[in-house]
């Protein structure tokens, strides 16, 4: 349930056209969906502007599949992250219109088509190749919210020239996730670049110095550029989130 379908619901009792019984039929489920294993929030797409997206890690293919089904029915576009090959073949069984990004391991399923809400473009920015599949995880995310989306790969700062050569697109995009491992410098530089928010999110891409991503972390964090705000280590979909929320003003 989200705003546009709360309005065409309380628009049809208006009219005549749905009575008070079907209506709480549709009402039921709200604010949530108690199942066995999980209680599904069908209130959140109304409450925040988006419905709750599905974590893969944890979860069996079978409740899975079992969560798409109780959101589906509600209309909602859905969204999954840390989903693997194996699980993903499980479910595009039961799903077929479900699609699959196995480099960023996430799944959507659209219901109705995306409207656009951002006012303005969210630009992705990898450092390395090695960080495209939280990259695109980002990416995959402002777009399932509503956004207008550009990306840039294999950009980082051991060859500067090749961001720079992009930096009309720098400088025109509204919000910029930047995401990066090794020793984490890109969104510094791209910060010092544009009068925009830039989303750092640091990648546990690296030599064994770089503990897993906390090295580029702590960079991020350390940053002297005073635009720049951090995620979690490999949290590309909190950095598309947050981008989002951000452009939607």
């Amino acid at each position: 349930m989200d705003e546009r379908k709360l309005k065409a619901l309380l628009g049809a009792i208006k009219e005549g056209k749905m009575g008070i019984d079907e209506a709480l039929q549709h009402l039921r489920t709200l604010p949530f969906e108690g199942i066995d294993f999980a209680h599904i929030d069908h209130h959140r797409g109304l409450r925040q502007g988006f419905p709750e997206v599905i974590f893969g890690e944890g979860k069996s293919a079978e409740q899975i599949a079992e969560i798409i089904e109780k959101m589906a029915k509600h209309g909602d576009n859905i969204l999954a992250t840390r989903i693997s090959p194996e699980k993903a073949s499980h479910i595009k069984k039961t799903f077929s219109k479900i699609k699959y990004y196995p480099t960023s391991r996430v799944l959507t399923f659209t219901k109705r088509k995306i409207k656009i809400v951002g006012k303005g473009t969210i630009l992705v920015i990898s450092a390395g190749t090695s960080d495209i599949p939280v990259a695109e995880e980002a990416l995959i995310t402002a777009q399932m919210m509503g956004n207008k989306t550009h990306y840039m790969y294999d950009v980082g700062v051991a060859g500067i020239h090749r961001l720079l050569h992009h930096k009309d697109k720098v400088l025109s995009a509204s919000v910029l996730i930047v995401v990066a491992g090794m020793e984490g410098a890109l969104p510094s530089v791209v910060s010092g670049m544009v009068d925009k928010p830039v989303i750092a999110v640091p990648t546990s891409v690296g030599y064994g110095s770089s503990f897993g991503g906390l090295a580029a972390l702590l960079t991020m964090l350390n940053t002297c550029a005073s635009g720049v705000a951090v995620v979690n280590i490999d949290n590309g979909f909190g950095a598309g989130y947050i981008a989002s929320l951000i452009n939607r003003v």
